[in-house]
């Protein structure tokens, strides 16, 4: 792996929950190369090389997304639909990581080609004994396809 290469990709617009979840992983050792986004509008110029990212490499790509869903700009539904419904991105595994636990949101989720769906617990061990798993599961265990 290059030093500069991306395991995980956040997108997250709460700056705790996203300070918790870089923590966990980094703490559990799972990945130093996380890269943070903070709304879906950025996510998709970061992922497709446009915008302030239209010098990054698009052939970086993340091992692993963790997508949140209620976020300004564009939303995590919308982030999903453009990343699996684009030929260089749609083999990139995506690990909804969200507090809704709403049945059609976990539906069309699937159906829209979430690899996973984890609904953020509350209480701070919880979560960060989910996020230590979630890397461990998707960077560790997990055979992806090549992307």
């Amino acid at each position: 792996m290059q030093d500069n290469q991306v395991e995980i990709l956040l997108i997250e617009d709460n700056p705790n929950d996203a300070e918790m979840t870089i923590r966990a992983l980094k703490k559990s050792k799972v990945s130093n190369h996380i890269q943070h986004i903070s709304n879906g509008a950025l996510a998709l110029d970061y992922l497709f090389g446009t915008g302030e990212y239209a010098t990054r490499d698009t052939n970086n790509k993340p091992r692993v997304i963790l997508l949140d869903l209620k976020m300004p700009l564009v939303d995590g539904m919308e982030v999903l639909v453009k990343i699996k419904e684009n030929d260089e991105t749609k083999n990139i595994p995506i690990v909804i990581l969200t507090s809704s636990n709403e049945h059609p949101d976990i539906e069309k989720c699937y159906k829209l080609g979430a690899n996973s769906y984890i609904v953020k617990p509350v209480e701070f061990e919880s979560f960060m004994h989910v996020v230590k798993e979630l890397g461990l599961y998707w960077l560790i265990l997990n055979q992806a396809p090549p992307l």
